[in-house]
């Protein structure tokens, strides 16, 4: 294990979720011309507390901060695309080819962060051939065939929850390693795969219950 993947493995995920934020950001300043940022701009941009911004980019990179300049921009995108992944692209497929599936599929920024969905899945026979976003969709029968012959590790899941399971295991005995799950269901996978929910439900009920409370805030 390399020195970089035994920090990755100690890093908060709180901390993780805050690095892809910072990366857009620099992003943008770096293509409005700039060339230094502060930690207090940075976290007043984002709204974050500015001693969190200083101690999120140390846990990723060595670079000191310039007095009353800041960060190098450039070199610190540099050391957050290398502990992200973003240089290194990694293929992925996709099981389920309906709405969030084709939106997926077509959705081009994802290799901007890493990530390549090569090719979709779908048990209904009547979508074999088509493309979506330029990306073959293949019958359930390939699917193993075709994570052996590309070496895809990660598979993504937007079928119907009573689905999901069945193709989790199936994924995971093709050889899949980690798997990013959009259906809104608990899945069982084996030791040494790697789960992602992404549960939309939650995310909008919590998105609501925020509003509530902020609404009560204002009127108050």
């Amino acid at each position: 294990m390399s020195k970089n993947e035994r920090k990755r493995l100690v890093i908060l995920s709180s901390t993780l979720s805050r690095l892809p934020l910072y990366h857009c950001y620099l992003k943008d300043r770096q293509r409005e011309g700039q060339h230094y940022v502060s930690a207090t701009v940075i976290a007043q941009s984002l709204s974050l507390n500015s001693v969190l911004v200083r101690k999120d980019l140390a846990s990723i990179s060595r670079l000191p901060g310039k007095p009353r300049m800041g960060f190098s921009i450039a070199p610190l995108l540099g050391d957050l695309e290398e502990y992200l992944g973003y240089n290194n692209l990694d293929e992925a497929l996709i099981v389920g080819v309906g709405s969030l599936g084709r939106a997926l599929l077509a959705y081009e920024a994802f290799e901007q962060y890493g990530l390549s969905i090569v090719v979709g899945f779908d048990s209904d026979e009547g979508l074999s051939g088509i493309r979506v976003g330029g990306k073959p969709v293949l019958p359930m029968s390939k699917l193993a065939d075709m994570v052996r012959r590309l070496g895809i590790r990660i598979g993504i899941i937007t079928v119907p929850k009573d689905q999901a399971q069945r193709v989790c295991d199936a994924l995971v005995e093709a050889g899949i390693r980690a798997i990013w799950n959009f259906a809104p269901v608990h899945l069982d996978v084996p030791s040494g795969v790697l789960l992602k929910n992404e549960n939309l439900a939650a995310s909008l009920a919590a998105l609501s219950n925020e509003l509530q409370i902020a609404a009560k805030s204002l009127s108050a």
